[in-house]
């Protein structure tokens, strides 16, 4: 049984990208405080769900989905029916293992994630930290859930500020920079709707090849660019507007606000 404490969007795109992958839906219990939501929930994916989080008792893995404001509380509820073989993965930006921990009153099995909403549809990039107690078997489980809407990769904690500049809050960044290049094909005169169409299907096609080919993006880059041609006019515009420093101020921003919610 895995049993997410908290159901909002994370946990949704975490236990429906997991259904979607086929694990069974009836083996996934999430709670909620809105019973009128989790019936919606239970209607549309088949999971069984509760107001109560006890539940975490019965769980195998519990994964705790609630906001940062939310841990303290809702861990003094589940702390002492965890059992020593529960293992409990956190989600939650900002809170560290040594936190955790301590809210617990022990050290127990514990793997802080980082994943991302691009889960919902099978495409989450996540980071796993696990904690001392964390045995092979414990990882392999994790890393078999995570995976099964995405990518992971196992990384040090320290290294989390990170992992949330480049993959956690950067569905944002792209979902901004699909739009402007939807709003520039608008301009041209191509209808909205295709726009977005051709923008999105654009990026989706550009990160494949990334992952797909192993080559540098910059070669890849340059693939495009023909001499003389209208590519690299466009790209040599981005780089007068200062894309890439954008890009790298806004990550700089983003991980030193984890790191100030980590302190």
């Amino acid at each position: 049984m895995i049993g997410f404490i908290g159901s909002g969007n994370m946990a949704q795109a975490m236990f429906s990208g997991m259904i979607s992958a086929g694990y069974a839906a009836k083996d996934i219990i999430i709670t909620g405080m809105d019973s009128g939501k989790l019936e919606l929930k239970t209607k549309r994916y088949g999971v069984q769900a509760t107001t109560n989080n006890t539940v975490a008792a019965r769980a195998d893995i519990v994964v705790l989905a609630v906001k940062p404001y939310q841990f303290k509380g809702v861990i003094a509820q589940i702390k002492d029916i965890i059992s020593d073989e529960t293992l409990v993965i956190s989600v939650a930006a900002g809170i560290t293992i040594a936190q955790i921990y301590e809210m617990f009153g022990r050290e127990i099995k514990l793997v802080r994630a980082m994943p991302n909403t691009p889960s919902m549809v099978g495409e989450g990039m996540s980071a796993l930290v696990p904690g001392d107690l964390v045995t092979e078997s414990d990882l392999e489980k994790a890393k078999a859930m995570f995976s099964s809407f995405g990518r992971c990769q196992v990384v040090k904690e320290d290294a989390l500020h990170g992992v949330i500049a480049v993959s956690g809050s950067s569905p944002a960044y792209v979902y901004m920079f699909i739009e402007a290049m939807a709003d520039g094909a608008v301009l041209q005169g191509i209808p909205r709707s295709e726009a977005y169409e051709m923008a999105a299907q654009s990026v989706l096609g550009a990160a494949k090849m990334v992952l797909e080919t192993g080559q540098h993006p910059g070669a890849l880059k340059d693939a495009v660019c023909s001499p003389g041609g209208t590519t690299i006019e466009a790209v040599i515009e981005l780089e007068k507007s200062g894309l890439r420093q954008s890009v790298l101020n806004a990550m700089q921003v983003c991980a030193d606000k984890s790191r100030k919610m980590s302190g």
